[in-house]
């Protein structure tokens, strides 16, 4: 069966995404920050909670978490994107952190202001799981659609992504907002379900693309070290390779510095209207089902925008939006200015995420034997932004008692971004060799 642009196989790879976003929409984004912080704020000590025997703010100590989960997949991915080049299984890898994501948003279920310091653990776990499984994800891109597809496949992978895990959001949601109608009394059982609930969908759904995805082809021969060290070692030689790619360095520099911004504000957006608007659960998972559907449109816009002018300048569009969007969160002091910072938030967070990967699998040379070592340098470059996004945002909250100020600074690396940006698309122009995005 042919693989590239065969439509069986790219639906296939798009209900991975359909399968996890689950987590991203209600662990991450929605019913979890809610009910974090509700279950951590008491009358006593305000927002600060014990976690093994140290205080924190209850909403930095979960940035922490997580910076600290991403921080071990920086260190893990290089090991395990060379066994996966060197083996050809990489599709063993997603299917192992598929069951460690979903195990432990199951195990979520449980969370109680008695269990915290276990489910702050299983809550790194889960994002573990998430991001171990979408850099594998993420290697497929290349394989499974020629260089012309690559836009447009990407775009399918967040749609599915995010229809899925709105269809289970209002499943939730249901829970959440009438729970006397299924005869639930325990105040915490809807929010804890829906966790649950979470870990099934994610294992289920998965099991399509497990099915139908090629396992990956073996790259032996390009392994001379132990796998250990070879991972680092792979990882060495990709950025060697990078170096001698001006436009390639210099798009991951920009998107390094703008995914310091993005992935942040998605993960903090939930607390901060908790804590900042004290908005409750209902409203807030009504903002975010706004923000997944109007994504689904940004998605395909910005795809089809990059058809027109090309990618870098649709990511220079969307990095400026982001910076407005930075300063109106830092203004906002009611519901209303929040729905509409989360509509535009909505506009841009799918196109920004889509038009990212497949610029990067656009930049790289096309037939390239081991596409997980590059796409594991890609996700490394995005998870240590992330680790920086997140702890900035937590420090400057302990030091300043705000979330406000800690926008302003993700607003300061997605104008670093812009820059970088900017010098991309000078130096694209310059180019004359390089015709990818020439839209001149």
């Amino acid at each position: 069966m042919e693989i590239k642009n065969n439509k069986k196989t790219i639906r296939a790879w798009a209900m991975f995404d359909w399968a996890n976003s689950a987590y991203n929409l209600v662990i991450t984004s929605t019913i979890f920050p809610a009910y974090y912080v509700a279950v951590t704020s008491n009358a006593d000590n305000g927002n600060r909670v014990s976690f093994f025997g140290k205080s924190f703010v209850n909403t930095a100590l979960s940035d922490y978490a997580l910076a600290v989960a991403y921080m071990i997949m920086v260190l893990l991915l290089p090991v395990l994107s060379a066994i996966a080049d060197y083996r050809g299984n990489k599709k063993i890898f997603m299917m192992f952190f598929t069951l460690l994501g979903s195990v432990a948003c199951c195990g979520l279920f449980f969370f109680t202001i008695k269990t915290l310091e276990v489910s702050i653990i299983l809550f790194a776990l889960a994002a573990i799981g998430y991001s171990g499984g979408f850099v594998f994800y993420n290697s497929y891109l290349p394989e499974i659609a020629t260089f012309d597809m690559q836009d447009s496949v990407s775009a399918k992978g967040f749609t599915y992504g995010y229809i899925g895990s709105v269809l289970l959001q209002l499943i939730c949601f249901a829970f959440v907002l009438s729970p006397k109608t299924f005869g639930i009394t325990d105040a915490s059982f809807p929010a804890r379900l829906s966790f649950l609930l979470v870990g099934l969908w994610w294992i289920g759904f998965a099991s399509i693309p497990f099915t139908v995805l090629p396992k990956g082809s073996p790259n032996a021969q390009t392994h001379q070290h132990n796998i250990i060290k070879g991972g680092f070692v792979e990882l060495a030689n990709v950025w060697k390779k990078v170096k001698k790619m001006p436009l390639l360095k210099r798009f991951l520099a920009s998107f390094f510095f703008y995914s310091m911004g993005v992935q942040t504000i998605m993960l903090v957006a939930t607390g901060f209207a908790a804590k900042e608007l004290h908005m409750p659960t209902a409203s807030l998972i009504q903002i975010i089902l706004i923000i997944q559907l109007v994504a689904i449109a940004g998605a395909t816009l910005m795809s089809k925008l990059s058809d027109r002018i090309g990618n870098v300048k649709v990511l220079i569009i969307t990095v400026i939006i982001w910076i407005g969007v930075c300063l109106a969160a830092y203004f906002t002091t009611t519901a209303a200015q929040f729905y509409i910072v989360a509509v535009v938030v909505g506009l841009v967070m799918g196109g920004i995420q889509s038009m990212s990967r497949s610029t990067y699998s656009k930049y790289l040379p096309e037939n390239i034997p081991d596409t997980a070592s590059f796409f594991s340098f890609y996700d490394v470059t995005e998870k240590l932004a992330i680790v920086g996004g997140l702890f900035s945002f937590g420090f400057i909250e302990e030091q300043t008692n705000s979330m406000r100020n800690s926008t302003l600074v993700l607003g300061g690396f997605f104008v670093i971004g812009l820059l970088l940006l900017l010098s991309l698309l000078s130096a694209e122009r310059k180019n004359r060799n390089f015709a990818d995005f020439s839209h001149e």
